[in-house]
């Protein structure tokens, strides 16, 4: 049953990523519908008694799910239809791939309480900075258009490009961009804190030594720089893209990264 919700959710998704920017209430209506079968589905598949599923793909598609909840909500603040091309379409094939992937399922007897909390705010994080990495993608687009000389803009038209021409000033994007990657920052934060807790009453260590947790304290430094130069040195701009991609590219490694090469390549069982 939850395979049949996932693709019915993914046809939603793609059907809505390529409706005409005109057609707004399709697009919403389809959006919200594909995400609530999106999110049962993935409930059902994630959660059974005393039992948690794991794995890259249920992580992607959890991720993907907040994802589009917050460009839906983004989109109705902001003029911002052009994120629709990138976050639909990612979010269709994220949305398929627990029924191709299905991870394993973790017994929930015995471990800390801590462990639900660090899989909720992990998610949370990966969420917020996926949709910062959009947003920052989006900016490279919009100010490689405004280089772009008038004649060469007219013949470049179609409904991305104006989608494009209607996104907020630079300067408005570049607050929202921050404003997503410090929330980010504190949620990655808080995952960290929460690993430790976690790591150290199931293991007996506070750290464990592995891709996981190096791409993710690497991850958290490059934003942590970030932010602190944007406060300190006033950065913005290429910098500022930049280290959104680079500390995003390296935190889709530190878990969804790593878990692929185990469970895909490898084909380990781990927590």
């Amino acid at each position: 049953m939850q395979t049949y919700l996932f693709i019915l959710a993914a046809l939603l998704y793609i059907g809505c990523a390529f409706l005409p920017s005109e057609r707004r209430l399709p697009i919403s209506l389809g959006t919200m519908l594909g995400w609530i079968l999106h999110g049962g589905a993935l409930t059902a598949d994630m959660f059974a008694p005393e039992s948690v599923r794991v794995g890259f793909a249920v992580m992607l598609s959890a991720t993907l799910w907040i994802s589009v909840a917050a460009y839906w909500l983004e989109n109705r603040n902001f003029s911002l239809d052009s994120m629709r091309v990138m976050v639909l379409p990612v979010a269709a094939v994220a949305v398929i791939l627990p029924a191709v992937f299905p991870g394993n399922m973790v017994l929930l007897t015995g471990k800390s309480d801590w462990f639900l909390w660090h899989i909720a705010i992990s998610i949370l994080a990966y969420s917020t900075l996926t949709i910062a990495a959009f947003h920052a993608v989006l900016m490279v687009l919009q100010e490689s258009r405004l280089h772009t000389r008038p004649g060469a803009m007219a013949r470049s038209g179609g409904w991305f490009a104006m989608a494009l021409d209607r996104l907020p000033a630079l300067l408005t994007m570049e607050k929202l961009l921050f404003r997503l990657i410090a929330f980010g920052f504190l949620l990655l934060t808080l995952t960290v804190l929460s690993g430790v807790v976690f790591s150290e009453k199931l293991f007996g260590t506070a750290f464990r030594w592995d891709h996981k947790t190096i791409f993710t304290l690497l991850s958290w430094v490059l934003f942590g720089l970030l932010l602190a130069g944007r406060r300190w040195q006033g950065w913005r701009g290429r910098t500022a893209l930049s280290f959104t991609l680079a500390g995003f590219a390296i935190l889709l490694l530190a878990y969804v990264g790593s878990r692929f090469v185990l469970e895909v390549v490898l084909h380990r069982v781990l927590i």
